[in-house]
């Protein structure tokens, strides 16, 4: 038996969450920025079904990827090079969620994001809290993520692709995006064996929660990014980021399979 959360904006300690189904820990409440704030901060999301009440979740073992540790394989890193596209931040962002409200997935029907799911990032955007990453071709958005983004963590919520690897090519910016502001870890909330491969791997949730307790407390105050901070990254006339942080263009391994529109996020693996 789960707790029904009430107007009160506080939530069971995510150590009670559920073994099975993994991290179930709370239903009920609501979607408002100040809740939603409130979970992402404990290491909680929701995550339901139309037709379900709202279903907060915190599972053992978490999934996340340091922004440094994104593994890029060569024929990926060529790509960012060469290819004729154009990354953009926080300039479509409706158009990103409801992309990825539509795009199919693998085993799945229907969206867990739903119109009111939908409404509740949005206005989280408007705030300056949520964020989207484009991968624009010829003038057209050709696929991206969005996520929620707290001190110095990017919670990553989903991701599509309309043209081979443009969800990929996101992520890659967002992880040099990050890296220039210093953020220490990007939520990838459930374990998939292609978010692994890319270099995402899984902490104990005692772990993770230690490092949102370092880390949400400090950083930028919430706002909308400049849409082209990372305009050319990846081209070769590009300088290093600001500050000599490390990108990850250069290959960290081996070859990596090519990306697919995720079925839940990210960064966010399916759900």
């Amino acid at each position: 038996m789960i707790p029904w959360l009430t107007r009160d904006l506080s939530f069971p300690p995510v150590d009670a969450a559920l073994a099975e189904p993994n991290g179930l820990l709370a239903a009920g409440g609501d979607l408002s920025p100040e809740r939603l704030l409130a979970a992402y901060r404990r290491g909680i999301f929701p995550w339901y079904s139309a037709g379900e009440p709202i279903l907060w979740w915190s599972p053992d073992p978490r999934l996340a990827l340091f922004p440094d540790e994104l593994k890029i394989g060569r024929s990926f890193a060529r790509l960012l090079r060469n290819r004729p596209y154009e990354v953009r931040l926080d300039t479509a962002f409706a158009a990103v969620i409801a992309a990825c409200a539509t795009a199919p997935r693998q085993g799945q029907a229907g969206t867990w994001i739903t119109a009111g799911m939908q409404g509740a990032y949005r206005r989280l955007f408007e705030l300056g809290w949520a964020h989207s990453v484009e991968t624009w071709v010829d003038g057209e958005l050709a696929g991206g993520l969005y996520g929620v983004a707290i001190g110095r963590v990017f919670y990553g919520e989903s991701m599509f692709s309309r043209r081979h690897d443009a969800s990929k090519v996101a992520l890659a910016h967002l992880c040099v995006h990050l890296l220039r502001r210093d953020f220490g870890i990007i939520d990838c909330q459930m374990e998939t064996a292609h978010l692994k491969s890319l270099g995402a791997r899984p902490l104990l949730r005692r772990e993770f929660v230690a490092h949102l307790d370092r880390l949400t407390v400090e950083g930028d105050e919430p706002g909308r990014w400049p849409a082209e901070a990372v305009k050319d990254i990846f081209r070769p006339a590009a300088g290093p980021p600001r500050g000599g942080a490390t990108t990850p263009a250069e290959p960290r391994g081996g070859e990596h399979p090519s990306s697919p529109p995720l079925e839940r996020g990210p960064v966010a693996g399916s759900r």
